[in-house]
């Protein structure tokens, strides 16, 4: 098959590893992690890619993303499938499966997630992958938008001051996937948590979930959406399905009449 993998670039070494060991001809584009800040823009970017993609004789289209605070909630397959993990966010690609990631979410709320993609390139500065809790999320647009603001060591003082690091995070995370030397990105995790006064942890990744998805193993973990079919949520343990074209308008028609009605 000819596939085409859209993806984050936090997940840049797996993808790539994935890429490389499948025997399927892949063609990789990563995409900016600062977009999942601006859910609605990445969405157009990547339904942009999708469409452009669909004309270029690819088998599938292949999205190396999750759910990703909705962003990838009303994405349209065009002439081709589009595959896409059922996962909340990249956490999930990273540590292997739902049910690990339930494991952490339920077991351990207010962690803080590093891995050596994401804090490379980001440019020196923060590394929380925390993008499967809004009030986490939230709390990360706020450092985000100081360190563009004020610089780093600023940013750190500002949210340190206001208590908001003490009062959602207790614990610090490495995530180690074995691809690259990643002991310099450890280290400064385990020096931002001993600077907060979080616990730290360093867990084992499993990269299970990108390399089936690029291998063309997409049996249970994943959606496989048909041409003209939308990506929906599913507000349950699937995460995502999909939405026939009939579906979509059956519901547009609703809300126009009870629109009418209100």
């Amino acid at each position: 098959m000819k596939l085409k993998c859209i993806g984050c670039e936090v997940l840049a070494r797996p993808i790539y590893h994935s890429a490389a060991l499948s025997p399927h001809v892949v063609d990789v584009e990563l995409l900016p992690r600062g977009l999942h800040n601006q859910p609605a823009d990445l969405r157009a970017r990547l339904q942009a890619i999708v469409d452009a993609s669909g004309e270029l004789g690819y088998d599938a289209i292949l999205l190396a993303y999750g759910l990703c605070g909705q962003a990838t909630s009303g994405l349209i397959a065009p002439t081709v499938p589009v595959v896409i993990p059922r996962a909340h966010d990249c956490i999930t690609l990273f540590l292997g499966s739902r049910q690990r990631y339930n494991e952490q979410f339920e077991g351990f709320p207010g962690t803080y997630w590093y891995t050596q993609d994401y804090v490379e390139r980001y440019a020196g500065s923060g590394a929380s992958l925390s993008l499967g809790s809004g009030t986490q999320a939230e709390l990360q647009g706020v450092y985000e938008e100081y360190v563009s603001k004020y610089g780093q060591d600023n940013a750190d003082y500002l949210m340190e001051v206001m208590g908001a690091w003490q009062k959602h995070y207790r614990r610090a995370v490495y995530i180690e996937l074995g691809l690259g030397d990643g002991s310099a990105t450890e280290a400064q995790a385990k020096d931002e948590a001993a600077r907060r006064g979080w616990a730290f942890e360093r867990l084992a990744g499993d990269l299970v979930l990108i390399r089936r998805l690029l291998i063309g193993d997409w049996q249970e973990d994943y959606l496989v959406l048909p041409p003209g079919h939308r990506v929906v949520m599913s507000y349950d343990e699937a995460v995502i399905a999909c939405k026939s074209p009939s579906q979509t308008d059956l519901v547009q028609n609703m809300d126009t009449i009870n629109h009418a009605y209100q």
